[in-house]
């Protein structure tokens, strides 16, 4: 088999399959009322969950006048700015760790990370609903990988139990981004620390969202520190933070926090932080002036009332949502065919929702992901729970 059928061969099977991608234009600001394609729509698939991708332009503006473009280079070679060195302080800080490290992207950080750390003879047990830039960075390190059952701390607390020759990675996301539930940090710091593993959360849903509460001993409330903070956690019970910029905190690149010697070693040996340009010196400057917005903590506040408004309409409609306390919200289809033909017809009503499909979900468990925003208003979460009520019991008799 040539390279040409081999490649046609896989695109005619993912068409047959259902399973075919295609990206949709926006054509205006990252926003709960957008266009898609030309069209109006209420876009309920981002992953802006204060809102903040449509803040900042004012900040950024000005930002750019200072430092127009482009960093020019990597970080270890001319392309560090005191706006990278600023941004990092703040996020360290709010995080509460020594350092922070910026990355391009949350993928970076993460193969960056587990492959820096990781390496022959060693073994990363992880989640077996981590994303897939966590898996990845276990297998480019070459050490063992292990998945435990999700969520299944007895069925993780069993491999470990298993002598080990070389050093133990557990690794975990906070929120898992296609499920909406909420891992266990607390277990899992207890596990770790009983079996002198490190510790990582890829905090990336919930970073800016999840913070400290009233009910959290010794820690005072704040707005969006993440799951540590969220957990009672110390930096040492939780060693190994990664974070985004492009989700809570409306831009993009991201983060890892952790103590000084940890940040160290991770520029010197992190491949995809050593050999990749540096963010826009200007982005990273305005980006503090997003972090701002979201340590006032308002923007949680509301983000909380819609979730909870969405989930109890949804429960007296009889809507079947997975059990989520998060702003992403799934709804089971099952069959990837019906989940596509309802995305489809929210969307001839104006309503933009993602149907997700193996392989990023398991075969049979296909499903609509519904994400809120603090920027969604009552009125625009009753157009979609009115619109689902309607075309579910079509969708399920055509299924």
């Amino acid at each position: 088999m040539s390279w040409n059928q081999r490649i046609q061969q896989a695109l005619h099977e993912r068409q047959q399959q259902q399973l075919w991608r295609q990206r949709a234009l926006l054509g205006d600001v990252q926003q709960t009322h957008t266009l898609r394609n030309g069209q109006p729509v209420l876009n309920f698939c981002a992953n802006d969950y204060l809102g903040l991708a449509a803040c900042g332009a004012d900040d950024l503006a000005h930002a750019a006048q200072r430092w127009a473009m482009g960093s020019g280079a990597s970080h270890l070679v001319c392309g560090h700015s005191s706006a990278h060195h600023e941004l990092e302080q703040a996020l360290a800080a709010h995080c509460g760790y020594e350092r922070a490290l910026l990355f391009s992207t949350g993928f970076m950080a993460n193969l960056g990370t587990i492959a820096a750390l990781a390496g022959r003879g060693d073994e990363v047990l992880q989640d077996k609903l981590n994303h897939a830039s966590l898996l990845d960075g276990a297998l480019l390190s070459r050490a063992r990988l292990s998945r435990y059952r999700h969520a299944d701390y007895h069925h993780l607390q069993q491999l470990l139990d298993v002598p080990a020759n070389g050093e133990r990675l557990i690794v975990s996301d906070s929120i898992f981004s296609m499920d909406g539930d909420l891992a266990d940090v607390r277990r899992l710091s207890e596990l770790s620390s009983k079996h002198n593993a490190l510790l990582m959360i890829d905090d990336a849903h919930g970073f800016g969202v999840l913070g400290s509460t009233l009910s959290t001993p010794n820690i005072e409330p704040a707005a969006g520190q993440g799951v540590r903070a969220y957990f009672g956690l110390s930096p040492q019970q939780l060693p190994l933070y990664v974070g985004t910029l492009g989700k809570a905190l409306g831009g993009f690149g991201a983060f890892v926090a952790g103590s000084a010697d940890l940040i160290d070693y991770l520029i010197q040996f992190a491949r995809p932080y050593i050999y990749t340009t540096a963010l826009p010196p200007a982005l990273a400057e305005a980006m503090l002036a997003n972090l701002k917005r979201l340590q006032q903590g308002d923007r949680q506040q509301q983000l909380q009332a819609n979730i909870r408004y969405f989930r109890r309409q949804a429960a007296s409609l009889g809507l079947s949502l997975m059990p989520s306390e998060s702003a992403i919200q799934p709804l089971l289809i099952g069959d990837s065919g019906s989940a596509l033909r309802l995305s489809e017809q929210l969307l001839q009503r104006g309503l933009w929702v993602s149907a997700i499909r193996p392989p990023t979900v398991p075969a049979g468990s296909a499903r609509l992901r519904i994400t809120l925003s603090a920027a969604h208003r009552q009125s625009d979460i009753d157009l979609l729970l009115n619109a689902l009520a309607e075309l579910l019991p079509v969708q399920e008799a055509s299924a």
